[in-house]
């Protein structure tokens, strides 16, 4: 992790700030959304477009506190805190009131008897009671606007403190204050250090106890600025902390623990506001396995949601996820610190061949670019380096330059490659002196240069003076203890510079009023019920997704005279309202090319649906489609997120072999061609064994129309499953082959 600020850095960062340049960020702090001039801040279902940013300037930097329930008494709980609150508000300039109904004076404070006695309206108070709902209405008719609320017994503990923590956000919401908590802690009222300069974190988290590592960070030099710790969210969550964080010009990047999302809706609309704005989101979310999920829940009293979900929601509004507290904090020290990129290519530098060849493989695995040096370069560093080394990438020095003057030397011939924007350093183990050598010469070396420099220090030890003052002592150069975290954190740090540069928010282009299609479709939908294939695949017509030629018949006559219209061969299936897995009912017939066949077919298939009690509205006499590749597009409702888009291998294969990716509207083309290259059976696609590619084209069109409907008809379908979708060989476009669709 990056060590103390000095110097380059400093003088770096105050630039940026003054002159909004690096992180795009204005230099005044916003406290509204900024929707385009004219445009409307709802988008066509009636969801908000910006996200709000609270003004929580007064909540972190309060004029005027208030402790209600303070106290001095040895021995009670209350009085800690009291102690500690006193302490805080003497360090952020704060008047501090004491309210307790029988006490006169608090740590030699005057104490007030209630909140009406107080005597100045005061930005927060804090409730140090069991029962913080009988003081709400006081501080509304106070017009007090922050308080936090530690008392625990709320959705945590179940159905009983669930229906409380309801009643106690109704009554915030009624008062107009801001509430932090309840089941919160003293966490926002840490010590920050002052003596720390440069870009700083700023952490977010459900559990205190969790962002101890990433608050200890300050311990070795890395600046921490404000600490939320939002506890069951009743009212402020943590969607609220990340867009007034996004705003802050100090802040390099946000840290977040997270057990549960209050709203999805509002995570992605801070996490897009961030986005915009260029400052990182590294998080760990809970709730990966169906165990965390219960833990989160206990502990928070919130959905976790449904992981892959959460997972590509994140992804796709560029939140780094990550696993462990220790990648969190490294993570979020390497973002917020690190200057943007001027390549993404990576060089590893070792003194042993084994070292750079066992790094090079975990980077190159997880996604990292490695490049092989040019010839000019190679020959060049071949004047430091012995001819039988490997120096094409990674580069192997072989141990003995890095003693002398040729260290140096060659660490600045291999920054100077314009191919390269990062180099890592694995040391393995301590070998003084020539690991105090080459720790100084790459710290020399970064504060010459503005590409990224990364050492590995693996010793366990970590006592060393080459660890402890040359390499953590530097402001430029990203130290971590792991192979694992550092190549996770370099991967996320130049993930994230490219996908922030030139950002388009996928919210300025949602449909603000509905379009034609959408009043076709209504006319189709039938609230609480499944629509038959005939009238799914109506509703898919209505938005412009290709369906085969069809008729729909209610006589074998009627579908002998519809084979002839559509033409031979054909398909035919049974259509009704509750038919879903036709094919293992043996309600679908392929292949038929004669007259015979059809009548045949067709008693077959009313004969089923009879003796199986399945109402239909008729038989469906089908255009078979053959050559392509089978895709299943649907819609989905998430718990939080709302509508979110599923496309993946289709036919049997989707319940086979779970390979499909998911978006939540909205999103654009190059999140929905994203999205087919994160299956895993992209290359059919392509191509395989002789057959030709597909219209990949047509199957992102028929992606976005869906995102369309979700986001059109998100309140009234419930589910739409396209499967299979046939992906036609290239130019020839998409056809859906079976569609269902169950409104809501």
């Amino acid at each position: 992790m990056l060590g103390s600020t000095h110097g380059t850095l400093t003088t770096d960062f105050r630039a940026r700030v003054e002159a909004c340049g690096e992180h795009p960020r204005r230099a005044v702090h916003s406290t509204a959304g900024s929707p385009s001039e004219g445009v409307p801040d709802l988008d066509v279902s009636g969801r908000p477009l910006h996200a709000d940013v609270p003004d929580l300037d007064r909540f972190f930097r309060p004029e005027s506190v208030a402790v209600i329930g303070a106290s001095d008494a040895e021995g009670r709980p209350n009085t800690g805190i009291t102690r500690q609150l006193i302490a805080w508000a003497g360090r952020v300039g704060a008047r501090l009131y004491p309210v307790h109904p029988t006490r006169e004076t608090v740590f030699g404070l005057p104490c007030h008897a209630s909140v009406a006695d107080l005597p100045e309206q005061v930005d927060l108070a804090v409730l140090l009671v069991g029962d913080p709902l009988p003081v709400i209405e006081e501080l509304a008719e106070a017009k007090v606007k922050f308080a936090v609320a530690f008392a625990s017994g709320f959705a945590e503990t179940g159905d009983e403190g669930a229906a409380a923590q309801a009643r106690l956000a109704a009554a915030v919401r009624r008062s107009g204050l801001r509430l932090l908590g309840p089941n919160t802690n003293l966490n926002a009222f840490e010590e920050f250090r002052e003596d720390l300069d440069g870009p700083a974190i700023a952490l977010i988290t459900q559990s205190g106890h969790q962002g101890r590592p990433v608050y200890t960070l300050q311990e070795l030099g890395i600046r921490l600025s404000h600490w939320a710790p939002t506890g069951n969210e009743a009212d402020l969550e943590t969607s609220d902390f990340i867009a007034y964080f996004a705003e802050r010009p100090e802040v390099g990047a946000i840290a977040c623990y997270v057990e549960g999302l209050k709203d999805g809706r509002s995570f992605l609309l801070a996490a897009d506001r961030a986005a915009r704005n260029g400052v990182p989101v590294v998080a760990v979310k809970v709730g990966r396995t169906e165990t965390g999920a219960r833990m989160a829940a206990s502990h928070t009293g919130k959905l976790t949601g449904a992981d892959t979900v959460v997972d590509a929601a994140m992804r796709q509004f560029g939140v780094i996820r990550v696993d462990g507290l220790d990648e969190l904090q490294d993570t979020a020290a390497l973002l917020a610190r690190a200057r943007k990129p001027k390549a993404d290519g990576v060089v590893v530098y070792s003194i042993s061949g084994g070292t750079g060849a066992h790094f090079s493989d975990l980077a190159t695995e997880a996604g990292l670019r490695l490049p092989t040096l040019s010839q000019a370069k190679q020959d060049e560093l071949h004047q430091w380096i012995p001819e039988y080394l490997n120096v094409a990438n990674p580069v192997d020095n072989g141990g003995h330059p890095v003693g002398d003057w040729r260290g140096r030397k060659i660490i600045d011939a291999i920054l100077a490659d314009p191919s390269v924007g990062v180099l890592i350093c694995p040391i393995t183990g301590p070998f003084p002196p020539m690991s105090d050598r080459l720790a100084q010469d790459l710290v020399d070396a970064a504060e010459q240069t503005d590409k990224l420099v990364c050492v590995v220090w693996g010793s366990p030890v970590g006592t060393e003076e080459a660890y402890r003052t040359t390499l953590l002592g530097s402001s430029r150069v990203a130290t971590f203890r792991t192979f694992g975290n550092c190549i996770t954190a370099v991967r996320a740090y130049l993930d994230h510079h490219r996908f922030t540069t030139g950002y388009r928010s996928p919210f300025e282009d949602a449909p603000r009023t509905p379009s034609p299609s959408y009043r076709k479709a209504q006319a189709l939908m039938r609230p609480g019920q499944q629509l038959s294939e005939h009238a799914a695949k109506q509703l898919l017509r209505a938005y412009g997704i290709r369906v085969p030629r069809e008729q729909l018949v209610t006589s074998a006559a009627a579908a002998v005279r519809a084979a002839g219209l559509v033409g031979y061969p054909v398909v035919m299936k049974a259509s009704g309202p509750q038919l879903a897995h036709k094919t293992e009912l043996g309600l679908v017939k392929v292949g038929l090319t004669s007259a015979s066949q059809i009548r045949d077919a067709y008693r077959e298939l009313t004969d089923i649906a009879r003796y199986e009690d399945l109402p239909l509205d008729g038989i469906l006499v089908c255009q078979m489609v053959e050559r392509g590749v089978e895709m299943v597009v649907g819609v989905t409702q998430d718990q939080l997120f709302g509508p979110t888009v599923t496309v993946g291998l289709g036919g049997v294969l989707v319940e086979v072999l779970h390979d499909a990716a998911v978006r939540v509207p909205p999103f654009g083309e190059d999140q929905a061609r994203a999205m087919l290259r994160e299956l895993r059976g992209h290359a059919l696609l392509e191509g395989v064994r002789g057959a030709p590619p597909v219209d990949v084209d047509a199957l992102v069109e028929v992606v976005l129309r869906v995102q369309r409907m979700a986001l059109e008809l998100g309140d009234e379908l419930s589910e739409l499953d396209i499967n299979p979708l046939m992906v036609l060989p290239r130019g020839q476009g998409a056809v859906a082959l079976d569609a269902l669709a169950v409104c809501r």
